[in-house]
Parts: C-alpha cells; sequence; structure tokens
C-alpha cells in the first residue's frame, strides 16, 4: 500500500498553506493524504468519584476536530479526488509528526504555526522535522514560482543520493524542469583534498572547475536515465554557497537539499546549508535524509 503525504495541522494561516501544499503533492503522487494534529491535555485532575473528563479537555478535543475539519475542507477544495483521513492525537506536536513520518511518504508542515514567536522565521517543529523526520520533509514557506523549475542543490555527497532522486520524481510528477545547482569555490574541503595544509597549496583554479563539472555530471548521470522526460538544466557557480543557493531559489517552485552534505559535522543531522534554505530561500523547501 502506497504511503500517504502526511500534513501537520494547527489551524494558523502558514498550517492551512501547508495543507494545501500536501493536498496538492498526494494528488500529484498518485496517494492518499492524512491530517495530523496533535494537542496536549490539560494538566486538570477529576476530583475523586467525578466523572474522567472535565470541560476543559472536552473543549479542547472539540477544538481539535474544528480545526481538522477546516483542513479537510480546504483539502477537499484543491484535491477532491485524493483520499483524507485524519487524526486528532495528544502528545507534543514535534513527536506526533516525527513518528508518523516512520509510515508517511512525505511529510508536508508550515515554517511557522500558532506556537511560534512573530520574530522567528522558522518554527522549532519544522527544524526538528527535516533533522530527525523518516521520510523527505516539505517546509511550506515564501512564494513558489507555479512556471519555475525544481531547484536541487547538488553536493555530490553520498548522503545526498536521496535528495537528487527525490527531486528527479518532483520534476516528473509536477512537469516541471530541473534545475541542478551545484556551487564550489576555493575554500571548500574538496578543493584541498590530497593537497596538504590549505593555507600554503595553490590551487588550480582551472582543474578544480573541471573535478566539480565532473562531480555534478556524475552525480546527475544514473537519474537523468531513469528519467528522461525530466529537462534538466546544470549549472555550476564559483561562489559562496549558501547565498547562491538562497538567490536561485527567488524563481523556483520548490529547493531540494540534503539534510548533510561535504564539510557538515559527523555529529549534526541537520547541516548549515540545508538550516539556511529553510530560514531563507524565497520558495518551499524539502530536506531529504540521507541512509542512516
Amino acid at each position: 500500500m502506497a504511503k500517504p503525504v502526511v500534513v501537520g495541522v494547527d489551524g494558523s494561516p502558514a498550517g492551512l498553506q501547508a495543507v494545501e501544499t500536501a493536498a496538492r503533492e498526494a494528488a500529484l503522487s498518485g496517494v492518499g493524504l492524512r491530517l495530523v494534529h496533535a494537542f496536549e491535555w490539560p494538566s486538570i485532575h477529576p476530583p475523586p468519584g467525578g466523572p474522567p473528563w472535565s470541560p476543559a479537555a472536552a473543549a479542547l478535543r472539540e477544538l481539535a476536530d474544528g480545526t481538522l475539519a477546516e483542513a479537510e475542507e480546504r483539502a477537499r477544495e484543491i484535491a477532491p479526488q485524493v483520499d483524507i483521513t485524519r487524526e486528532a492525537t495528544a502528545g507534543e506536536p514535534v513527536m506526533v509528526l516525527e513518528r508518523e513520518s516512520r509510515s508517511a511518504s512525505l511529510v508536508v508542515v508550515g515554517s511557522r504555526g500558532l506556537g511560534a514567536f512573530g520574530s522567528l522565521l522558522l518554527g522549532s517543529t519544522a527544524v526538528h522535522l527535516a533533522a530527525h523526520g523518516r521520510c523527505p520533509v516539505l517546509v511550506v514557506r515564501g512564494r513558489a514560482n507555479p512556471a519555475g523549475p525544481v531547484l536541487l542543490a547538488v553536493d555530490g555527497s553520498p548522503a545526498g543520493e536521496r535528495a537528487v532522486e527525490f527531486a528527479f520524481a518532483e520534476a516528473s510528477v509536477r512537469g516541471a524542469g530541473l534545475l541542478a545547482l551545484h556551487v564550489w569555490n576555493t575554500r571548500s574541503e574538496r578543493a584541498h583534498e590530497g593537497r596538504g595544509d590549505p593555507l600554503s597549496v595553490v590551487i588550480d583554479v582551472e582543474a578544480l572547475r573541471e573535478e566539480e563539472r565532473r562531480l555534478l555530471d556524475e552525480t546527475l548521470a544514473p537519474w537523468q536515465a531513469r528519467w528522461p522526460q525530466v529537462a534538466v538544466e546544470r549549472r555550476l557557480v564559483c561562489s559562496r554557497i549558501r547565498p547562491a543557493l538562497i538567490e536561485a531559489s527567488r524563481d523556483a517552485q520548490l529547493v531540494v537539499a540534503g539534510a548533510r552534505g561535504r564539510g557538515g559535522f559527523t555529529g549534526l543531522l541537520l547541516g548549515s546549508v540545508s538550516q539556511a534554505l529553510l530560514h531563507h530561500a524565497h520558495c518551499p523547501v524539502a530536506v531529504v535524509r540521507g541512509q542512516d
């Protein structure tokens, strides 16, 4: 049975936008949509001999049902043909959605929910899921250009293979082009591999450029053979990595990045590039973790 798209529902404007995006994703992929609303029970203990519920708990359950009903109505407007299920469950939203990610094809969340402070660019739920989710996580932020490409951040790392596969699949179902962007610079780890002390070495920039071009070609080749219908633009840019990707996201409908790439510290589950995109990209961002 095909795994559904799961979306976190909290009733916020960002959350409803995430519901719409998740409904489209489910329709494009031909899978079901699962609406999940997590809430915490009030810490009120009924008096001895009293009913095992409280007015506050009953009101909370009613609010959860209303929030899910609104989300389902919005989803059916976007994708009436999609099979929709919904679940209201007690627990920390981030933990509930992490558990849901184990049986989902994709988890979709808004960039900020009702619990986010106004000055924050990104909610804690989105950051945690991008780092710990067991499936790709799509964070709805910015404004997607429906006529733009799927932007893939290529780093050539083994951990990024799943991100490449996901980006090709998304471009295929969306009928969009794929912009494969590989950003490099002479300060990167690859520029000094096997060359000794980076402070005392002279770098052959043209040779490095060709090496990075070869890396880009080798990364894309097997997936382009699998999805020959996807038009791929390969772009090699010598620049600072994070600003270049953020700028390229202005014209994209989706950015896809691996959770961690080359140069990341081993203990980190979410790298600096994916974090920068989650906070500053101009369109939705999908973060795809590599093989655990």
